[in-house]
């Protein structure tokens, strides 16, 4: 779903068509073993200095789009750029260099940092694991950017001395210490206490801004992405269904499924209805088994999407074009 606005500007990464397919289990005694669609088609753009939340129920393929992009899952279909270079047949060597470019900080910092390690190991690790060279000062500015202030106090510290917060912090600076172009931040604080959350987020949108860094902010709570994001891409079993500005799309839900999570997040985290099940066989929308609203045809064909304001598109049979009859590709 590429608008315009996002072609008037180059993307520091770019998912064009991006497919990711997992053989499931077999069905049936010499039936083919059926395809896990988790990332079924992606278009994603990424821009400097601005942050992008992936948000969807576990499942939806938030974190296997995360590691396609970073070169540790290997695309069936579609293409990963950066900065305009197709990623296609990069050697592993490339690679390497270019996670300098693209570093990811994960989900519980509890068990992303070695508790055999002092925090100025850890930071030091990644340059010397890209032959860079090791500056104590470089080090302590990373983790007073971070708000591990005096940096010489934590220097020491093994991550069994911190608090889970400060751990997270840590292992971010660990990523920031190669000056990364993207950072790419998988659920980062959902193992934080709550107090803390809204420092964790408030960390990454101001690293944002001062360092000009692209941030992809993964995340199932549509409260924690409304907080700092500029945007908003709703994903659902592999695809985008909408996409746009963050007020906008939280303030007027065009998508079924956005409208649900939106409902779900102002009920203080109430579970979404029914079971999000999807069939490889299956052609139509993939919300249509769990949508209050669902037609015959979204049964039959999967919508197209289409623009449904300044650079916010939605793909669902009941907007836009597509109520038109007329579905457009953006």
């Amino acid at each position: 779903m590429v608008t315009p606005a996002d072609i008037a500007r180059e993307a520091v990464l770019e998912a064009r068509q991006l497919h990711k397919h997992f053989a499931a289990a077999r069905t049936g005694w010499r039936r083919r073993a059926a395809s896990v669609r988790a990332v079924d088609g992606v278009n994603l753009r990424l821009m400097a200095g601005e942050v992008l939340a992936l948000v969807g129920e576990s499942g939806s393929g938030k974190s296997t789009l995360a590691l396609a992009l970073l070169g540790l899952e290997k695309p069936s279909a579609g293409r990963v750029l950066f900065r305009g270079c197709d990623m296609a047949g990069t050697s592993a060597r490339d690679w390497r260099q270019l996670r300098r470019q693209i570093q990811m900080i994960f989900q519980d910092p509890y068990e992303s940092l070695n508790p055999t390690m002092r925090v100025e190991q850890i930071v030091r690790e990644p340059l010397e694991v890209h032959d860079l060279a090791v500056d104590q000062g470089r080090i302590c500015a990373a983790l007073e950017e971070v708000g591990l202030r005096p940096a010489v106090d934590f220097l020491r510290r093994y991550p069994s001395e911190l608090s889970g917060g400060q751990r997270q912090r840590v292992a971010i600076a660990a990523a920031l210490v190669l000056e990364p172009a993207v950072l790419l931040a998988d659920e980062p604080v959902s193992m934080l206490d709550v107090s803390v959350r809204a420092e964790i987020l408030n960390l990454l949108s101001e690293l944002s801004r001062q360092r000009g860094m692209a941030i992809a902010l993964i995340t199932h709570d549509l409260a924690a992405a409304a907080c700092i994001a500029d945007r908003l891409a709703v994903m659902y079993l592999g695809r985008i269904v909408e996409r746009g500005p963050a007020r906008a799309v939280i303030e007027n839900p065009q998508h079924p499924y956005t409208r649900a999570l939106v409902q779900a997040a102002q009920a203080m985290g109430a579970p979404l209805a029914g079971e999000a099940v999807w069939a490889s066989q299956q052609n139509g929308c993939r919300f249509y088994n769990r949508c209050p609203l669902a037609l015959a045809r979204c049964a039959e064909a999967d919508p197209g999407a289409v623009e449904v304001g300044p650079e916010h598109c939605a793909a669902c049979w009941l907007v836009g074009a597509n109520a038109q009859g007329a579905p457009r590709e953006l």
